[in-house]
């Protein structure tokens, strides 16, 4: 990463430069007993000095929940990463931070099968 990287993570906000990204992974990783990533089944989209990635994660929250449920939460991303010479200039997190499918008002909202 460039010193000044660009950051943005829904709910973390954006912030600029490494120190960022350290405290992001301090507070998420706080939150989290454990992550993963569907590597293999990443789509890679490259233009220019872009980097897009679409895949799905899930984990277990440090309560213990598991998630995704794949019911609401489905645990897709989309990741953008942006490249000033070898170095990540960007890096925008395009995810629902409400991995294990707490915020129901919401969910009652936009879900099948509502009562609205």
């Amino acid at each position: 990463f460039s010193d000044d990287v660009d950051f943005f993570f829904p709910k973390f906000g954006q912030k600029k430069g490494k120190k960022a990204l350290i405290e992001f992974g301090n507070r998420i990783g706080s939150s989290l007993t454990s992550i993963w990533h569907d590597i293999d089944g990443f789509q890679i989209t490259t233009a220019e000095n872009k980097v897009i990635v679409e895949g799905q994660e899930g984990g277990v929250m440090s309560d213990g929940t598991s998630w995704p449920d794949n019911n609401i939460s489905i645990g897709r991303f989309c990741s953008v990463f942006e490249f000033t010479g070898k170095f990540i200039s960007r890096m925008y997190v395009y995810v629902d931070p409400d991995f294990p499918s707490r915020d129901l008002e919401r969910i009652s909202v936009l879900s099948e099968g509502n009562n609205t």
